[in-house]
């Protein structure tokens, strides 16, 4: 058997399941596409998650448009995180091009240009469904790790959630946040000693000034309701394919707080919504987080303990995250240490960094007799990756150089008309793209700090009135005393025996 037909032979033995299973395409040896060993990835292992890495412009982004194809004809729904802008065109067919049907010729597999059923989301002012959570909905502990609070500030957040709930103050969106904040240490500053000891003003600021910062990315937009409900993520369409939900992040790049916060609210509202699905033979869920570095770069140390052990234990719930970056060092050791999928495209060694980090992404790949991968990773076409799987019993299978196959959807964007008829016919968006904006903690406290203030209004000017009735009857009184105390003159002028001497003197001038 020469090498060639060895090679094949390895590949072939190695991507064959007994379950379901995604084609990527077909292996390559010394540059040529060796028809029909195909590199599979069987669908029993997706949620075990996954990297997609390379250098700008190698492939990345169709490569996850494949994979998200295949998993929706599979009957799986997908979560796309679309910061570039440039994945819409799931929801159209592929207008085809020679050179697919060139790609395909080698490969050995047929071109079926499909359209996909695909929701298209937003965070932002964007058209899309609106995703929103509320404050109570992250509670404290996630709240504070968002903000990165110290241990007092976040005991703080912790007694603001309970005095919330002990007197029924529903904490919605930000301005809920921070009027409880304004609260604790102003109008109720003497109810929360009483009840929950001091709170200091200085801690209480800091809180408000991180508040600021998720809101001047957007977090007033993002906090409130309607909270979305993750079981809308797992809809299948009439066909049964999986719906391709598609959050369109393009404005999201300069709001990296805002992205993590949602990330990691997403990702805990899944683990502690979905059930346990033990070995079901599929995923319930897929995840591909594109521009990965975005969330890890602005991580803080417990923002990260909190991603990492959400990536540990959330595949237990059938849901499997891929991580879309330009290298596999900017995925956190921890994390990258749980990728069972790795599709690593072409990276570039400019300089003796570049060098370095290549020998280091070699290092991830399984040991092979039929490449040198380091080598391989400098070398490849677009549209060329070296892919590393699990087979279905959780070993990787043999490390394949692969021509990857051509999207079935449109390899380009919507257009507006487009993308106002998908909006148009979406049910999610009539559900959600409603405002709404009902009473809670900042209307409540608001009434009740004016009825303090119609009461305290009330009180003073009863004290005022009595006040006035007090110097009023003071006032008689004193004047009674002045009109009792005469004139002497008048006193003697005015006495019985004047009064007898005067009448008498005028009888006798009378006679």
């Amino acid at each position: 058997m020469s090498n060639s037909e060895k090679f094949i032979h390895d590949i072939t033995e190695g991507n064959t399941f007994k379950g379901d299973f995604i084609t990527l395409g077909a292996a390559m040896l010394d540059g040529e596409t060796k028809t029909n060993a195909y590199v599979n990835v069987p669908l029993k292992t997706m949620n075990r998650h996954g990297l997609i890495a390379g250098a700008t412009g190698t492939g990345k982004t169709k490569t996850l448009q494949i994979l998200a194809e295949n998993l929706s004809e599979k009957g799986v729904p997908v979560l796309l995180m679309d910061i570039k802008g440039d994945l819409s065109g799931l929801a159209k067919p592929s207008p085809g091009h020679p050179k697919i049907d060139e790609r395909h010729q080698k490969i050995g597999l047929p071109f079926d240009a499909k359209s996909f059923p695909v929701e298209i989301m937003t965070l932002s002012e964007q058209d899309g469904v609106r995703l929103r959570a509320t404050i109570s909905e992250f509670g404290p502990v996630l709240i504070s790790r968002i903000l990165g609070v110290t241990e007092t500030q976040a005991g703080i957040i912790s007694v603001i959630f309970k005095y919330c709930d002990d007197n029924k103050l529903p904490l919605l969106d930000l301005k809920d946040f921070k009027k409880m904040l304004q609260y604790a240490t102003n109008e109720g500053k003497k109810e929360f000693e009483e009840a929950y000891g001091r709170i200091s003003t200085a801690s209480t600021g800091a809180i408000l000034r991180k508040l600021i910062e998720i809101e001047q990315q957007g977090g007033d937009l993002f906090f409130g309701e309607t909270s979305f409900d993750t079981q809308d993520l797992l809809r299948i369409d009439e066909n049964g394919r999986g719906y391709i939900n598609i959050i369109r992040l393009t404005d999201i790049q300069d709001k990296p707080k805002l992205f993590s916060t949602f990330m990691l609210s997403l990702l805990a509202e899944i683990y502690s919504t979905f059930p346990e699905q033990g070995d079901s033979g599929r995923p319930e869920l897929v995840m591909f987080i594109d521009e990965a570095h975005l969330i890890f770069n602005e991580a803080s140390d417990a923002l990260l303990n909190q991603i990492e052990s959400i990536v540990k234990l959330i595949r237990s719930k059938g849901v499997g995250l891929y991580f879309v970056t330009q290298n596999p060092t900017d995925v956190p050791e921890a994390v990258l240490g749980q990728l069972g999928l790795k599709v690593q495209h072409a990276l570039r060694a400019f300089t003796a960094k570049d060098r370095k980090a290549i020998k280091l992404t070699a290092q991830n790949y399984p040991d092979t007799e039929y490449y040198d991968t380091a080598d391989v990773l400098t070398s490849l076409g677009i549209g060329e990756a070296l892919v590393s799987a699990l087979d279905e019993k959780g070993k990787p299978t043999p490390l394949a150089a692969t021509m990857m196959r051509a999207p079935m959807s449109r390899m380009d964007i919507l257009t507006e008309s487009e993308l106002s008829n998908l909006l148009a016919q979406s049910q999610l968006a009539k559900k959600y793209n409603q405002e709404v904006d009902r009473e809670s903690a900042y209307e409540m406290l608001n009434k009740k700090i004016e009825q303090a203030e119609a009461e305290e209004a009330k009180r003073k000017a009863k004290e005022e009135k009595e006040a006035l009735k007090k110097a009023e009857s003071k006032r008689k009184s004193s004047s009674r005393r002045r009109s009792n105390r005469q004139n002497p003159i008048v006193k003697v002028l005015s006495s019985p025996t004047v009064i007898r001497s005067v009448l008498g003197i005028l009888t006798k001038m009378l006679k």
